[in-house]
């Protein structure tokens, strides 16, 4: 990590704001103020994260949570939007912050840094034809399953608080207008990357590179080719980040480049849902018609992404071009066997096996998961109860208990566990750290999302309470259920944008 500056002093709020970024080319963002709404309202404030950054919840509660409104711009504040590019559905677009500003790097008390940015702050220097403004909805849906998405263990960006602006969006339904506070690692994205590389100056790119390895991977610094250990730590962190949506059943639904993390956090949740009835094929996002990023998809497109950032660093890897491309190349071919590894080893541990790491691990494994897999989508049975309840055959989908081919698997399955040393209680142990019982089902994101437009926020915020512990629930919890019956087979998400 960056280190944090020593001479500065929180604010009354307890933000203590470095601006590390808008010391790079000033090619990279503009200076964007959050347009002032001048009838705010509170909405929701995540008082359990506020304490991890150190911030004092009692006085930003006392001042109507102005700063995170647009009504007060902190005094240690720097509003900035930041440039970026990105490959929307595959074709490329000059595009950047055109709805948030970012206010600062807040430092914590341990001196990590973190971005604190203001999302549906209107518009920028980047909004192009955009009123820069966001709804309540999907402003509470980011806030909600971001939150839930670092319950169940997933790098991600969090959310700090949602405000109503007082004012009135227009989409394809008038919404009420709102504002999200977003934590977030950064917000240096493949897309930014992308825009340097396309102006075609070497000194910016070197310069956003260099801020990159020394933010977020400061190891590599004396690395011989600090750009291709770049490369490969961000290889790394993206396959370890869509290993952890593939376990889950998460669909991000929008991975577009400039939706990708250099940090490997998740991020830009829009159309994002979660997979029920177990099928690879799977999307719900209403813009996503020939099923880019479908939910089998996501590896792939991960790799797509990847290569555009490397096509991004060429100029930084080698001085001759033809050089460069083969050093990326190379990398790039570890990305399938480094995701492959991560994600076995994952399902492994959803399967209660103990030696993933090991060098001589079981390589029927491989065949064990896949095999379940395809039972499952047979079944269409519930991804998430499935690997839950696979020590407890008596809560498992019927057709699928009742196929041979499931027990004959089951058979196999504990062929593999009996070679361990552990007992069956760490096994089940094992799988019940690795596999929750509730996840945001996509009918109930939907339900709390309508009571909260309707100005009732109880349902959403018992839910929310729900997520926060997704893997030890009473077992009589309402919320343990799976789908509604038949909501999936219509049901549509959309960015909000």
């Amino acid at each position: 990590m960056m280190n944090a500056p020593t001479n500065l002093t929180p604010d009354q709020y307890g933000f203590c704001f470095d601006h590390s970024y808008s010391k790079l080319p000033e090619v990279l963002f503009s200076r964007a103020n959050p347009k002032r709404f001048n009838h705010p309202s509170f909405v929701i404030f995540n008082v359990s994260l506020a304490k991890t950054l150190g911030l004092n919840a009692n006085v930003i509660e006392s001042s109507n949570w102005a700063c995170f409104s647009g009504l007060e711009i902190p005094v240690m504040a720097y509003p900035i939007a930041q440039a970026y590019a990105g490959h929307q559905f595959g074709g490329f677009n000059n595009l950047g912050d055109g709805r948030a500003v970012l206010l600062g790097e807040h430092i914590l008390p341990d001196a990590t840094r973190v971005d604190i940015q203001l999302k549906g702050a209107g518009q920028t220097p980047y909004s192009r034809s955009g009123d820069g403004l966001a709804g309540l909805g999907p402003m509470l849906r980011e806030y909600l399953i971001s939150e839930a998405m670092h319950a169940l263990g997933v790098p991600t960006t969090r959310s700090l608080a949602v405000m109503l602006t007082g004012e009135v969006v227009y989409r394809a339904q008038p919404q009420s207008g709102a504002v999200l506070t977003r934590v977030a690692a950064s917000h240096i994205r493949v897309g930014t990357f992308q825009y340097a590389a396309a102006i075609n100056q070497v000194d910016v790119l070197k310069a956003l590179a260099d801020y990159t390895i020394n933010r977020h991977y400061p190891a590599i610094k004396d690395h011989p080719n600090p750009y291709v250990a770049l490369l490969d730590a961000v290889i790394n962190a993206q396959a370890s980040l869509i290993t952890n949506w593939m376990r889950l059943g998460f669909i991000h639904g929008v991975m577009n480049t400039d939706n990708m993390s250099i940090a490997g956090e998740t991020i830009d949740y829009g159309p994002c849902a979660f997979v029920n009835a177990y099928s690879p094929n799977t999307v719900f996002s209403s813009i996503d018609q020939n099923g880019r990023y479908a939910f089998g998809n996501q590896p792939k497109m991960g790799e797509w992404n990847l290569t555009r950032f490397a096509e991004s660093l060429l100029p930084l890897l080698a001085k001759d071009r033809e050089e460069a491309i083969r050093i990326a190349t190379d990398r790039l071919n570890l990305y399938q066997t480094q995701y492959r590894d991560c994600w076995l080893n994952a399902m492994r541990n959803k399967l209660g096996i103990f030696d993933a790491a090991a060098i001589n691990a079981e390589p029927s494994d491989l065949n064990l998961v896949e095999d379940l897999l395809m039972l499952m989508y047979k079944h269409q049975a519930d991804f998430t109860n499935t690997f839950r309840q696979l020590n407890n055959p008596g809560q498992l989908d019927e057709g699928l208990v009742s196929d041979v081919g499931f027990q004959h698997w089951q058979t196999r399955w504990k062929e593999r566990l009996a070679k361990q040393k552990q007992t069956m209680a760490e096994v089940v142990e094992l799988m019940n750290a690795h596999n929750p019982q509730v996840i945001p089902r996509n009918h109930l994101v939907e339900e709390v999302l309508e009571s909260a437009a309707q100005g009732n926020m109880t349902p959403f915020h018992d839910f929310l309470e729900v997520l926060q512990n997704p893997y030890n629930l009473p077992m009589n919890d309402k919320y343990l259920s799976g789908a509604g019956s038949g909501f999936d087979e219509t049901y549509q998400t959309f960015c909000g944008t």
